[in-house]
């Protein structure tokens, strides 16, 4: 499968399960799968990589000192 395959096919595919995507919970098929996306953030599996003003990130053990 070449990757604009997987761009049309995932586009109509729920992220978690892989079920069609249902319009009143797009872009899940159902509240119990937006809700595990949710529960993901809020838990912190899913993360957003963050740059320090340099560039660098500091050490663990500098980052708990700030």
């Amino acid at each position: 499968m070449n990757e604009i395959d997987r761009k049309t096919s995932g586009a109509h595919s729920c992220p978690i399960c892989g079920k069609p995507v249902e319009p009143a919970f797009k872009p899940f098929c159902s509240k119990r799968c937006a809700d595990i996306d949710l529960n993901r953030w809020l838990s912190g599996v899913y993360a957003v990589p963050a740059k320090d003003d340099d560039g660098e990130r500091p050490d663990e053990g500098e980052a708990s000192k700030q």
